[in-house]
């Protein structure tokens, strides 16, 4: 972290100013924040804005929507600018982190992160890819995970009380929705997203760190073959492709097409299935993806966005103030409410509790995950050898196999260069 240097200052009474200056005449301090396009709304903003300059008296917000496409090249760019005129404050996706805490050119926010923003309470699938080591440079502000969209009518017609709670009893219930020209469960071949859950259920993961700096893929483990085993088993009961993922095509237009018991995706899909097929209006409900027992719902991947501020800010203190102040409990919980997210803490959950999908959303991310948290996980993902690895199982060849080739892949990829 770079020093901190504090600004000289006058006190008079109760009033703090510069020195040689007149209480409240002090020009406002700019601090830039980017933001992503859609994920907050104007109105958020607009609100936002007005209370923390109502509470900053000396600080003024200029907040600018960026697009995700060609984000990452951008936000690198800026992570270098050492002018003055880059971004103060800016918002990431979580996976993201690694990518620019990599080289020292994010601040170091862990003595915010313990001493005022409670840390302990945050999803981990926001608040680990936002680590490295015990640092701390990526804080969770909000996050978004699959759950099960499932049909209540199609359940209801084949004797399916309660939406499922295990894994034994989601397979059960899913076989029995399989009858006839209705898919027990759309689960297209190469959804590598929803397999990381099952691998992590089972103890297994994508990849494991080996020291500083290698990791190894692991898909080739016991733990991670179980995991394959399931989602072989679950996908086998529908019409889902082998050889595509979820959007070849699009499941929003294949479930709207009244044939599909149940898929698993983000609640908000339910909306472009209505849109598609408004007959389905009150037909749609939602429950956390099932694990392994009932005590606790499955492993979920977590998705979702981080705040981070770069090493070359002009003022640490004032981007850190905004940091603390859009993730605090009443703006990330008004965020959630407004964008049916999931807070950035477990402890918020309640606050989602009234809409069912994101409630659905909120028990799942309690246990989410994220994907390695090395700077090369993407490049896995650039030529995603999980998605062979699936399609080759899926289409009848050897697990242990075709595990191996993948971890192998895995592991060319997330070797640095050094």
């Amino acid at each position: 972290m770079r020093r901190r240097l504090l600004p000289l200052i006058c006190v008079t009474g109760t009033l703090v100013s510069a020195c040689g200056t007149l209480p409240g005449t002090q020009p406002r301090e700019t601090v830039t924040v980017w933001l992503m396009k859609g994920s907050a709304s104007a109105d958020f903003l607009k609100r936002f804005t007005a209370d923390f300059e109502s509470t900053h008296k000396d600080l003024r917000l200029d907040i600018r929507t960026q697009d995700w496409t060609g984000i990452v090249a951008k936000v690198r760019k800026a992570l270098a600018d050492t002018s003055g005129d880059a971004p103060d404050v800016i918002e990431v996706g979580n996976t993201q982190v690694p990518l620019y805490a990599d080289g020292g050119r994010l601040a170091d926010l862990t003595l915010e992160s313990m001493r005022d923003w409670g840390k302990d309470k945050w999803l981990p699938g926001l608040a680990e890819p936002g680590k490295e080591g015990n640092q701390q440079y990526g804080i969770p502000w909000y996050a978004a995970n699959r759950v099960v969209v499932y049909r209540k009518d199609l359940f209801a017609q084949a004797g399916i009380a309660r939406p499922p709670r295990t894994r034994d009893e989601w397979l059960a219930d899913t076989e029995k929705l399989n009858t006839g020209d209705t898919q027990g469960i759309y689960l297209a071949g190469q959804d590598w997203y929803t397999l990381s859950g099952f691998i992590w259920d089972e103890g297994g993961d994508l990849a494991r760190k080996v020291d500083d700096y290698q990791w190894k893929g692991a898909l080739d483990t016991p733990e991670a073959l179980r995991g394959m085993d399931f989602y072989r088993r679950l996908q086998s009961l529908g019409d889902g492709p082998k050889d595509a993922d979820e959007e070849h095509p699009p499941q929003a237009g294949v479930f709207a097409g009244g044939k599909v018991a149940q898929i698993v995706a983000v609640p908000g899909l339910a909306q472009s299935i209505l849109e598609r097929n408004p007959a389905l209006k009150g037909k749609l409900g939602f429950f956390p993806v099932p694990g392994p027992t009932a005590s606790r719902p499955g492993a979920v991947f977590t998705g979702g966005s981080d705040l981070v501020v770069p090493q070359h800010t002009g003022d640490q203190f004032a981007a850190t103030a905004v940091v603390g102040a859009l993730t605090s409990a009443k703006w990330d919980t008004e965020l959630a409410r407004t964008m049916n997210y999931v807070p950035n803490k477990t402890t918020l959950a309640g606050a989602v509790s009234g809409e069912e999908g994101v409630a659905a959303m909120a028990v799942g991310a309690a246990h989410g995950r994220a994907t390695p948290n090395t700077p090369q996980w993407a490049d896995v993902e650039a030529d995603n050898p999980i998605k062979q690895y699936m399609s080759r199982v899926l289409n009848g060849a050897d697990p242990a196999t075709e595990a191996r080739r993948a971890s192998r892949k895995i592991t060319e990829a997330l070797t640095p260069d050094l």
